[in-house]
């Protein structure tokens, strides 16, 4: 027997649906349905009764719950002891993540993760390139955006909040702009090939193209300092532009969607106790994160 599908199985009726065990467990719903179906094929019950109210436990199914969990504990204890016999966890956890996350998100996090475990090395790719964790040349990836390859775990840790700033020197010398209209009189900082702040603008319902940006760049570092200089209106993380009392909120009716947060790594962090130590210590401090 599978134990993916007892997993699955105890995930579905916690969630009440496939969806739910999906964004829990981190892979597809079709894969979650798949897993029940070979599950009650494999012991010709049926677990579940499908209705419009979600995924209802049938008599079989109540009967099985409870040694599921029996024997997801049982598992638990199983990697508990075999990590016992290692003396510490040790070893090296190559992590990939965004410029910006890498640079004002990551420093203090990873330092305490050192603090907890002494002897895990961390490697960090600062890189907005998506393909660190398919080619393997990373362990985990925390990424702005869901990943949806069927055989990578992934979980949404937090969401980033986006305002409109300038400098009050920046202001005083071109203006406030009260209305999302005034941007189009306005020295903007964008994005250079990149189409995040475009889509973003489009979504809104305002106007937009690459050429009202009078600043252009694809670097987040380079992008932050253009906004504090005073080159322009930009758009910033709230929690970044709190630690720059120069900038100054503008636009409060321009209401930018959040960016999820994403943490994304491979089928064996289940089995390898380093990785997996690494992603649970990054998703509970991430998740805390008041952003």
């Amino acid at each position: 027997m599978n134990w993916d599908f007892i997993r699955t199985f105890i995930a579905v009726v916690d969630t009440g649906s496939l969806s739910g065990a999906s964004e829990r467990l981190g892979i597809s719903q079709p894969s979650v349905g798949r897993h029940i179906t070979e599950l009650e094929t494999s012991l010709d019950v049926t677990l579940f009764t499908r209705g419009r109210s979600g995924m209802i436990l049938s008599e079989a199914g109540l009967r099985l719950i409870d040694d599921a969990r029996a024997m997801s504990y049982e598992a638990d204890q199983f990697a508990l002891k075999a990590a016992s016999n290692k003396s510490r966890i040790k070893g090296t956890v190559r992590i990939t993540a965004s410029e910006f996350i890498s640079a004002y998100i990551l420093p203090s996090i990873l330092c305490a993760l050192r603090d907890a475990e002494p002897e895990i090395d961390i490697e960090l790719i600062a890189t907005d390139s998506t393909d660190n964790l398919l080619s393997r040349d990373a362990d985990l990836a925390i990424r702005m955006f869901r990943p949806t390859q069927n055989d990578l775990i992934t979980r949404k840790v937090n969401k980033l909040s986006l305002g409109t700033y300038a400098t009050q020197e920046y202001l005083q010398k071109f203006g406030t702009p009260f209305k999302p209209e005034d941007l189009n009189q306005h020295r903007m900082v964008g994005y250079d090939r990149k189409n995040i702040i475009l889509d973003g603008m489009k979504a809104m319902g305002l106007s937009s193209n690459r050429d009202m940006f009078a600043y252009r760049t694809d670097n987040p570092l380079v992008y932050l300092q253009l906004v504090l200089s005073g080159a322009g209106v930009g758009f910033c993380a709230n929690v970044l532009a709190k630690k720059h009392p120069e900038l100054i909120a503008i636009l409060p009716e321009l209401h930018i969607p959040p960016l999820e947060m994403w943490l994304t790594t491979h089928q064996e962090v289940r089995t390898n106790l380093r990785i997996r130590r690494t992603v649970d210590f990054l998703a509970d401090s991430l998740t805390k994160l008041s952003l």
